[in-house]
């Protein structure tokens, strides 16, 4: 005779308003104790669903059987003098990725990871050496702002630790997709973190379709990382410009922004010594940029 199986519990972390609320009506409940449960989770940062006191008491008994609030494990911790933290948080099997807050007098960002590895293979890119292993989960990713809110000593009523927030970390984001746009819901939507559009921001090596589809789901600010000012040179240093050219990439930058009403995008552009960094490349990067249709 086989024993039963238990059913994993739901992991609430990194569920939208919407799959929330057809999880609590699965329960029998109505959606707005989905509302509740995002306030406890995101503005007050609490992962007990015991503690969650304003839940009625045999919804709260249900959620403690039927949920849990996974975060990921941290491996290991770093801090530099300056004040910039950096995690390395336990991917399973062996794996790893990083999330890193950095302070400055104005502001805080938070840099996340999208991916364990990465399989795009820029040449400076030591994420890169490393091959990929798997996309994060939006539960992984959503989980990262939320341990480092928590390691970083922010308490209700506090302000803000963290304002913005960048993906910027190990992978490409829009390599996934599925599990990252609904992560920046969770960021932006006012019953998350309720974080501004503009201070939450995109990073891509410029996967030219999925720019194109992000116009269409989600408002956040987006950063491409260029790297060099024409194809031939771009197409050594970043292989994804061998299938979507510069010119190809900056339509899709000019849509993005048309679409979404957005006031820039930000250019990133590592200097290699001998590489890029001659004035010709300067000038060529100005003649590029310059040119965008009205």
């Amino acid at each position: 005779m086989s024993a039963a199986v238990e059913s994993p519990r739901t992991n609430l972390l990194g569920l939208s308003k919407t799959e929330l609320e057809g999880f609590v009506a699965e329960l029998g409940s109505k959606p707005f104790r989905a509302r509740q449960v995002m306030n406890w989770l995101y503005k007050r940062g609490e992962s007990d669903i015991a503690a969650m006191t304003d839940l009625a008491k045999d919804f709260r008994a249900q959620l403690v059987q039927r949920a849990e609030v996974k975060l990921p494990e941290i491996v290991k911790t770093q801090v530099a003098s300056d004040g910039t933290r950096k995690w390395l948080l336990s991917g399973g099997n062996g794996q790893a990725f990083e999330t890193v807050f950095i302070p400055e007098e104005d502001r805080g960002t938070l840099c996340i990871s999208s991916q364990v590895g990465c399989a795009l293979d820029c040449s400076f890119c030591s994420t890169a050496q490393q091959g990929f292993n798997r996309n994060l989960t939006t539960a992984e990713i959503v989980g990262q702002v939320w341990l480092a809110n928590k390691e970083l000593g922010w308490k209700v009523g506090d302000d803000r630790i963290i304002t913005n927030i960048v993906l910027m970390g190990m992978g490409e984001p829009l390599a996934n997709f599925r599990n990252v746009v609904p992560a920046i819901r969770i960021f932006l939507d006012d019953l998350g973190f309720d974080i501004s559009r503009r201070r939450v921001t995109l990073s891509t090596s410029g996967l030219v379709p999925q720019i194109y589809k992000l116009a269409e789901e989600v408002n956040c600010a987006l950063a491409v990382s260029l790297h060099a000012p024409n194809d031939e040179l771009r197409s050594q240093l970043v292989p994804i410009n061998r299938k979507h050219n510069i010119a190809e990439l900056l339509d899709a930058c000019w849509h993005y922004l048309d679409e979404q009403n957005g006031r820039s995008v930000t250019f990133e552009y590592v200097m290699l010594d001998g590489v890029n960094d001659q004035p010709e490349h300067a000038r060529q990067l100005a003649r590029l940029l310059r040119d965008k249709p009205a």
